[in-house]
Order: C-alpha cells, then structure tokens, then sequence
C-alpha cells in the first residue's frame, strides 16, 4: 500500500507541487500579499504541463494567461493607491454595475470562443465545461489583480464546474486543490469585504 502511495507521488509530483503552491497562492491572496504574484506564477508554470497531458487545452491556454497576469497584477499591486501602516497597498473596491455588464458580456464571448476552438480543434472530452470554466476564469483573475470584491464569487462558480471536470478526468490531487479553492473563496469574500468596509469607514472618518 505505501509502495502504491509512493509510486503515485513519484509519478505525479509536477501535479502535487502545483496543488501545493495553488493552497499557498489563494491563502496569500485572502490576504493581499503581494507574493501571491510569485507563487501563481509558480503554479501556473507546473499546470501547463499538468493540463496539456491530461488533454485539458483551454485550462493549459489560460496558464499561459496566468503566467501574464501573475506580473501584470505584481505590478499593480505594487503600485497601491492608499496608505497601510507607511506601505502603498490597492485598495479592495466593489464591483460597479457597468463593469457587471461589461465583465459578463466578455465571459459570454469568451465561452462560446473558446468552445468553438475547442470543439473543432482539438480531442477535448469537455469542451463545454472546460471553455466555461476558462472562460471565467479569465475574467476573474483580472478582477483579482484589480482587488475588485466580487470576484471571489466568480471563483466559486469556476471551481465547482471545475471540480467536476478533475473528477470526470481522475485528477484527484487537483480536485482537492479546487475544493480548497472554494472554501478558500469564501473566507476570501468575507475578509476583503471587512477589509473594504474598514478602509470606507477610515475614509469617512
């Protein structure tokens, strides 16, 4: 049984790694540490070959995605827009109803895009789900590096349609991962919106 074990961990140690930087990643995003930058980096990196093997082609298009916003979101949380204890850091805000608008309309275009490519493409066995969770992910991993609230939300939609993909696809360390995700998410709403409410009444005060 310990052989089986070891055996397994040595075969999918590329998928372990990644699961275990992606917990620290959206820890350290909850948060707003800007390191989470380095370690979705880190994470993003493993995943492409983690998806390409597994025949997941928009999930390892949107690591390369990742890789991009990794140092897009290091620079602008870098830059910050109020002041912490001395230190500039970006302030959570909410999400405004013409960024609603404009955020859905682009999942949607994105979605049937990516379901396009995929169906006509490649061998994927999901295309709808794996261009849907995509799809939004892209969307709210912007949103993450703009610390808009709300995106915490969109995380929790992407990860159960993605929990059931992993399932479907016997990627069981990942499927933990993504559980994790979804806890993790929302503890992340209820902290940045405290941390949000905080920085208003500090405003107003």
């Amino acid at each position: 049984m310990i052989d089986q074990i070891v055996d397994w961990a040595i075969k999918n140690w590329i998928e372990i790694t990644g699961s275990v930087f992606g917990i620290a990643y959206v820890f350290l995003s909850i948060r707003q540490n800007i390191l989470t930058w380095l370690l979705g980096f880190l994470t993003s990196v493993l995943y492409i070959y983690v998806f390409f093997v597994s025949k997941f082609y928009a999930d390892m298009a949107l690591q390369f995605y990742y890789v991009w916003v990794s140092i897009y979101g290091w620079i602008i949380w870098s830059k910050g827009k109020t002041t912490d204890h001395g230190r500039e850091v970006l302030p959570v805000v909410r999400t405004t109803r013409k960024q609603v608008v404009v955020l859905a309309g682009i999942s949607a275009l994105l979605w049937v895009a990516i379901y396009f490519i995929l169906k006509n493409f490649t061998d994927s066995p999901v295309p709808i789900g794996d261009a849907f969770a995509t799809a939004l992910s892209i969307v709210a991993t912007w949103m993450l590096a703009r610390k808009l609230l709300e995106h915490w939300l969109v995380w929790i939609v992407v990860d159960f349609v993605s929990i059931l993909l992993f399932l479907y696809k016997g990627l069981y360390p990942t499927v933990v991962l993504f559980i994790i995700y979804t806890l993790a998410a929302g503890i992340g709403f209820w902290e940045w919106k405290k941390d949000m409410l905080k920085h208003e009444t500090e405003r107003l005060n």
